[in-house]
């Protein structure tokens, strides 16, 4: 997982996607505004085929920001994986990500794991820069 992630935030990370296996898993990391901690904060997939995509049930979102307004926290990535498939950045993925062709959430990185018989082999990081999502590099 990306390097620049604490430990405990990429081993919370692949406990999550991997327990979805064979679904994709998602979920958001949120920073501490005041300290910088992060917290990792798991959500269901309520993707109508979650084997092929993922969406964050309503309620959920709704309580993640309600979380991170009293808890002084922003998020600052969104995390789901590809199942026995890559991790690269998918037209799904840029549907959901920018669906008129500017992010929903500016600012906000995008975590891909390939999670292929239950395990996570391999996970690539996205940030939107100069009208697209690239790879996120150090």
């Amino acid at each position: 997982m990306s390097a620049w992630w604490p430990e405990p935030v990429r081993a919370a990370v692949a406990r999550h996607l991997e327990a979805a296996y064979p679904f994709e898993g998602c979920g958001v990391i949120l920073q501490d505004t005041v300290g910088g901690g992060f917290r990792v904060r798991p959500l269901r997939n309520a993707a109508s085929h979650p084997k092929d995509a993922y969406a964050f049930a309503p309620e959920e979102w709704l309580a993640v920001c309600i979380e991170a307004e009293v808890h002084a926290e922003r998020v600052v990535c969104v995390f789901h994986s590809h199942v026995d498939a890559p991790a690269t950045f998918s037209g799904e993925d840029l549907l959901r990500a920018a669906p008129d062709g500017h992010p929903l959430l500016p600012d906000v990185s995008y975590l891909i794991g390939s999670v292929r018989g239950g395990c996570v082999h391999y996970v690539s990081e996205y940030e939107w820069r100069s009208g697209r999502f690239v790879i996120r590099t150090l």
